[in-house]
């Protein structure tokens, strides 16, 4: 399975402890501040992206100096550099692709980010926003299979859509049945797996699922 790993520069505090992804598969992309982090845990970088104006300029000739696929992107541009780091990524058609380093810090950088999950509606990679506490998730309608992970014990839905319609989980502590929830709505924040693996399924509009950890 080939996976990309993008790595932004968001706050290192909420940076995922990146070497239990790492794996022989995984290409590895920096993206501005995120690609000194890379190099800072040994961690191979295949490709970086960036306007790299959060590094100084001496930073920034060490990651030319150190990674020869360096796209450096100008500063005034229409979108941030982990939207352009992502719609390289999907291009490639990979299987997963997983965010690192895209919380914490400024408010509209996290929602943007979030929203750009977007994407995996329009692609077959599967595409997982990943933090020291949180993993973020975006579906569209389908039945889906969850399995326990020991890591990330709650697990909330939020709709990103008006509506989403037809709601059901089972095998969840608070199980819901052919629910209709709006955006906004706070019904299925931190519920629980009551067993090894649960389903949830609806018929319409865009969910988030976030498994997080206390």
């Amino acid at each position: 399975m080939t996976t990309i790993a993008l790595v932004a520069g968001g706050p290192m505090e909420n940076l995922a402890d990146l070497t239990r992804f790492k794996s022989e598969e995984m290409i590895w992309v920096g993206i501005d501040r995120g690609a000194r982090y890379l190099l800072d845990l040994c961690l191979p970088i295949d490709y970086a992206f960036g306007d790299f104006d959060s590094i100084s300029t001496q930073e920034h000739e060490h990651l030319k100096a150190k990674i020869p696929d360096l796209s450096t992107l100008p500063t005034e541009k229409d979108k941030t550099d982990t939207e352009i780091a992502l719609n390289w990524a999907i291009a490639q058609k990979p299987d997963q692709i997983l965010i690192f380093g895209a919380t914490g810090g400024r408010i509209d950088h996290l929602l943007g980010n979030i929203h750009l999950l977007m994407k995996s509606t329009s692609t077959l990679a599967k595409i997982d926003l990943i933090d020291r506490q949180n993993k973020i998730t975006l579906y569209s309608p389908g039945t889906y299979t969850v399995k326990r992970q020991n890591e990330w014990d709650y697990i909330s839905f939020v709709a990103v859509s008006p509506d989403v319609q037809g709601l059901t989980l089972i095998g969840f502590k608070y199980p819901l049945k052919n629910c209709h929830i709006r955006i906004g709505s706070t019904l299925c924040i931190s519920n629980e797996l009551m067993h090894n693996e649960g389903t949830f399924s609806f018929r319409e509009g865009i969910l988030l699922m976030i498994r997080s950890r206390d």
